[in-house]
C-alpha cells in the first residue's frame, strides 16, 4: 500500500532559475478523483500546511506529506496536484551548494540599458535570459536598469565574463558590479504567515 501512496518526484533542474519551472509528473497509482473535486477557490489551512512542508522538504512522499499534515493519503495527492494546477507549486528542484560545484563568486550586477523603450528592453531582457551565469535578474525602479545575480568560478572568469558577454548584449550603457563576501540567508522558503485560510475542504 506504501508503494501506491508514494509520490516520485523527478529533480527538475539543478541551482536557480531564470524562467518559470514545469511541474513535476507524478506516478500515484490508484487516485482517480480530479484535482479539483470538493476544492473551493481559495486556499485553507491544509493546501497552506501543504505548502509549508513542501517548502522544508520537497522530496517527502504523499503517505509521509499526508501524515504531516493530518489528511489521509488521497486528499492530499489530490490537493497537491491541485497547487500545481493552479501554478501555487511551479516545479520541484535540487538545492546545489554553488561552492560544491566550482562557483566560487557570486556577483551582484547593475546593468544600465542604453536606450529605455519597449523593444529595447525586450531585446536586453531576452539576451540575459539566455545566458547561464545569470541565475536571477530583476528590472528594478529606475531609468532602465535591472539587477543581475551571477556566478562564476572565480574572479578571472568573472572579468573574461563582463569583458565577452555582459558589456555585448544589446543596449548596455554600463555595469556596477559587487561581490558577495559572504552568504548570511540564501534559498528561504516563502513566508505563509500572512495567508488567511479559508474552512477546510474535501
Amino acid at each position: 500500500m506504501a508503494s501506491k501512496e508514494r509520490n516520485t518526484r523527478s529533480v527538475a533542474t539543478a541551482g536557480h532559475r531564470s524562467g518559470r519551472a514545469g511541474a513535476v509528473p507524478r506516478t500515484d497509482a490508484g487516485v482517480g478523483a480530479s484535482a479539483d473535486d470538493a476544492h473551493g477557490p481559495a486556499l485553507d489551512r491544509y493546501d497552506v500546511a501543504i505548502l509549508a512542508e513542501l517548502q522544508r522538504d520537497a522530496r517527502l512522499s504523499n503517505a509521509e506529506l499526508a501524515s504531516r499534515i493530518g489528511l489521509s493519503a488521497a486528499p492530499t495527492w489530490r490537493r497537491v496536484k491541485w497547487l500545481e494546477q493552479q501554478r501555487y507549486i511551479t516545479g520541484y528542484h535540487a538545492e546545489l551548494d554553488r561552492r560544491r560545484v566550482g562557483l566560487g563568486v557570486l556577483a551582484f550586477v547593475r546593468v544600465d540599458a542604453e536606450r529605455n523603450n519597449a523593444a529595447a528592453t525586450r531585446a536586453l531582457e531576452d539576451a540575459i535570459r539566455a545566458l547561464p551565469e545569470v541565475v536571477a535578474c530583476h528590472y528594478i525602479s529606475g531609468a532602465g536598469t535591472f539587477e543581475l545575480q551571477v556566478v562564476v568560478t572565480d574572479l578571472d572568469a568573472y572579468s573574461r565574463w563582463a569583458r565577452e558577454t555582459l558589456f555585448k548584449l544589446p543596449n548596455v550603457k554600463d555595469i556596477h558590479t559587487s561581490f558577495s563576501l559572504g552568504e548570511v540567508k540564501s534559498a528561504a522558503a516563502l513566508p505563509l504567515g500572512h495567508l488567511r485560510p479559508g474552512p477546510a475542504t474535501g
